[in-house]
């Protein structure tokens, strides 16, 4: 009877089996599947955001403007020129920087006047005479186009020399103002490298070609000279302020001296006009609202370049000759 009854138990379990491995596969392939597609989603998301990265990046490279053409009409608006920092022949307050805005400003037929709105301690007086310049030329040139400086919290030497080429000067009443004068500074190290017994060997072919060297003592000589060029150059500003405030300047004896004053004693001064902002201006006195900003901003390239330092060698081997250039702070 047994031998009959021969049965194998595991038989049943096959189709058991084979539905699970089905199961199983099946799941495998539609993981695999989504996967991919997620795989696919992200690789054109990050393809997408490279080109626009990428687009971004040469727009601002070559300036290219997203909002029309610059013969575009923008309508009657008050033109602003931000000046902030020294003024060097690199940066916000260069006259490479300054003088092209300025152009812009005044030849745009919706411009109905131009605000150079500063807050800067001065700086180097070349650059400061040559955006003056131009600021009388375009004055002259654009007659009915007023040429407005509002201060923010400094207007002092190199950057008051520039104020004075404007129409008017608005102030805030703590404002700093003033400070017409030069100087040229330096360091003498012939003392400390005698204590430590170093000698200093300086060949030159012409007399007076180590002058302002520091580590040579100053001769009396090179004093005299060093001090008819910081009076020269004082004149200049001088001159330059005389011409710009006119009438309204209350000279006193310390005026040029390099002292400098509140925005409230400035206005008695006649070194400055009345008190305002560059909204208060647009609105109460040029009578149009509705600001355009005309500053000339850095590129792609410069922001690059400072970021990772390529300037860093340059500002490291600075000469003495430039540490005791003539400025205007």
């Amino acid at each position: 009877m047994s031998d009959n009854l021969d049965t194998n138990p595991s038989q049943p379990a096959r189709p058991a089996a084979s539905n699970w491995e089905r199961e199983v596969l099946e799941k495998l392939v539609f993981a695999t599947l989504k996967e991919q597609k997620a795989s696919r989603r992200w690789s054109i998301f990050f393809k997408t955001m490279t080109l626009l990265v990428i687009v971004f990046a040469l727009s601002a490279y070559f300036d290219i403007s997203w909002t029309g053409s610059d013969s575009e009409a923008l309508g009657r608006h008050t033109a602003l020129i931000e000046v902030e920092g020294a003024i060097e022949a690199e940066g916000s307050g260069s006259a490479g920087v300054v003088i092209p805005a300025l152009n812009k400003a005044f030849s745009d037929a919706g411009s109905v006047a131009v605000v150079l709105h500063i807050n800067s301690p001065g700086g180097s007086p070349v650059q400061a005479g040559m955006i003056v310049d131009e600021m009388v030329r375009l004055r002259k040139g654009y007659p009915g186009k007023p040429l407005y400086v509002v201060v923010d919290e400094i207007c002092a030497s190199g950057c008051y020399y520039i104020a004075a080429g404007a129409d008017r000067i608005y102030v805030n009443k703590a404002s700093i103002i003033g400070s017409i004068g030069v100087l040229m500074d330096g360091f003498g190290f012939t003392g400390a490298m005698e204590k430590l017994g170093v000698e200093r060997r300086l060949l030159t072919a012409g007399e007076n070609k180590g002058f302002m060297d520091p580590f040579s003592p100053v001769t009396e000589k090179h004093k005299q000279h060093a001090q008819h060029m910081l009076d020269e150059i004082h004149q200049q500003f001088i001159d330059v302020v005389r011409a710009g405030r006119g009438k309204r300047l209350k000279e006193t004896p310390d005026m040029f001296s390099g002292l400098f004053w509140t925005g409230a004693r400035s206005i008695e001064l006649g070194l400055a006009d009345a008190y305002g902002s560059v909204d208060s201006v647009a609105r109460d006195v040029i009578k149009a609202e509705d600001i355009v900003d005309y500053t000339t901003h850095e590129g792609l390239q410069e922001r690059v370049l400072k970021k990772f330092g390529a300037a860093m060698g340059a500002g490291a081997m600075k000469s003495a000759v430039d540490a005791v250039r003539p400025s205007l702070h």
